[in-house]
């Protein structure tokens, strides 16, 4: 579903963004994570890539949606 693969996407960001700040593991780690970083998505660019994909009128069903579902209140 597309919420769920918008919201594994984010969580994913968010989970290296924590890898790249814990001093506790070994610094190539960290290194790779920040590395990773540099060219993953924001959760506004999710957010507009979504939004994007609903505008178009390709009969597909979108990867990703133009707001969270909790801003769907679903």
């Amino acid at each position: 579903m597309p919420h769920e693969r918008m919201r594994s996407i984010i969580q994913a960001r968010d989970f290296l963004v924590v890898l790249s700040r814990d001093q506790a593991l070994p610094e190539p780690i960290r290194n790779e994570a920040r590395r990773l970083l540099r060219h993953y998505p924001t959760s506004n660019e999710i957010l507009l890539a979504g939004k994007v994909e609903e505008h178009m009128k390709n009969g597909f069903t979108p990867l990703f949606l133009s707001s969270t579902i909790e801003d769907r209140n679903v």
